[in-house]
């Protein structure tokens, strides 16, 4: 489970940074890779990289704004000239269907798979027996979402020493007392399977915000997060300029992950007066509020480790 940061500029391409989008890889999961926004040139930046377009099942639209949807018609028709045959799913506020279609309409585009597209609302998007994600509306000067992406418990493991101590002789006995059945041996001792598996390994937590001023939803959906992706548009001198953009700076980034006891916070779509050094000092000032905080730039890879419960900063 690892973030790849596809583009973590804010509004328009600089040289050092491309504009939204981000790969959650899922490769040892579900071997899928889910991305979030899709703003122009994302497909070039992916090109960078080991991801390849038919492993994309489900693009998560944050908002409209073309920093964050302008890459979708080429990446989708890439997708197609690549090989993809499996369907995607987008998901996005009301509208991006529209865009979607219009855009292969218009130029004729004809793709090698369907999409499907599901209209977010505040509440469970998607839900399966491994993941779960929930979103809720954020204030940007158009609708725009949050979304809290939540992998199920996993299974405990066969506790090995525990059943050698049985007694319980190798072989095919053994992934039958890991399914948790109960099993007869040909001695006549019966054995529960539940007895000899470890406790389910807790799931990891991922929340990406989009655009947005500070506002009290964010907090459910960042509460204990693993990783939490927040904008730093602007830093802490800029409050005022944060607000009237609808965007945030890096404090108030860093004291939402502080509030939800985040693991770690990804600071990104940083402003192009940001370079270098300025950029930097974002990290240094939001780290005076929340110790693991990082400045992410284009192509940087996060892995997402487990954490104990009460592994807070």
């Amino acid at each position: 489970m690892e973030i790849q940061f596809l583009g973590t500029g804010a509004g328009s391409p600089s040289r050092s940074r491309n504009v939204s989008s981000l790969a959650l890889k899922l490769l040892d999961e579900r071997n899928e890779v889910w991305l979030f926004d899709c703003g122009e040139g994302t497909q070039h930046q992916i090109l960078r990289t080991a991801i390849r377009p038919r492993k994309i099942s489900k693009i998560f639209i944050t908002h409209l704004h073309g920093d964050h949807i302008f890459g979708l018609p080429g990446l989708l028709a890439s997708r197609s000239n690549q090989g993809g045959t499996e369907p995607l799913t987008i998901y996005g506020p009301k509208g991006i269907a529209d865009f979607v279609k219009t855009s292969l309409r218009v130029t004729q585009t004809h793709l090698s798979y369907g999409i499907n597209f599901e209209v977010v609302q505040p509440g469970t998007v998607f839900d399966d027996a491994t993941f779960s994600v929930t979103a809720d509306y954020l204030d940007h000067r158009i609708t725009c979402f949050g979304y809290r992406i939540h992998e199920k418990p996993h299974p405990g493991e066969l506790l090995i020493d525990k059943v050698r101590e049985a007694d319980i002789p190798s072989g095919p006995v053994y992934a039958q007392l890991k399914a948790g059945k109960t099993v007869t041996l040909a001695d006549g001792r019966t054995f529960n399977g539940q007895d000899f598996i470890g406790d389910a390994q807790p799931g990891r937590t991922v929340t990406i915000f989009g655009d947005t001023r500070q506002v009290d939803r964010e907090l459910p959906l960042a509460d204990g997060a693993d990783v939490v992706v927040h904008e730093s548009t602007f830093d802490g001198a800029d409050a005022k300029l944060a607000r009237r953009y609808f965007h945030s700076t890096d404090l108030e980034a860093a004291k939402l992950a502080r509030r939800a006891h985040a693991g770690q916070l990804l600071l990104n779509h940083i402003s192009a007066r940001y370079v270098g050094k300025a950029a930097r000092e974002l990290q240094k000032e939001a780290r005076t509020v929340f110790s693991n905080t990082r400045v992410v730039s284009d192509l940087d890879e996060i892995d997402i480790p487990f954490r104990k419960v009460n592994d807070h900063d």
